[in-house]
């Protein structure tokens, strides 16, 4: 998952952030895993503090967008099969 700021000039850019992540997903070192085996992702733009750290994306400030990209996907994403739960605000 990618976070990019939206621009006033139609550009969608990385934006800095306290922790320098701009992206997260299964390559991001010390993700918390819930005992399920799901994940839970936290986009928002103060750091949500606790064990939910090590899995925020940090949000800019203003307009965004999500960005989820799947390399190497399984067939059930290829065929529409799986779709990925949206976000889901808090």
């Amino acid at each position: 998952m990618t976070a990019y700021k939206a621009f006033p000039e139609g550009q969608f850019l990385f934006a800095p952030n306290p922790i320098d992540r701009y992206s997260i997903g299964d390559r991001t070192p010390g993700l918390t895993y819930n005992p399920d085996g799901s994940l839970d992702l936290w986009i928002t733009r103060k750091d949500p503090g606790g064990r939910r750290s090590a899995n925020w994306l940090p949000a800019p400030d203003g307009a965004f967008i999500l960005s989820l990209r799947a390399y190497l996907p399984r067939p059930a994403m290829i065929t529409g099969e799986y779709r990925a739960p949206p976000p889901v605000r808090l």
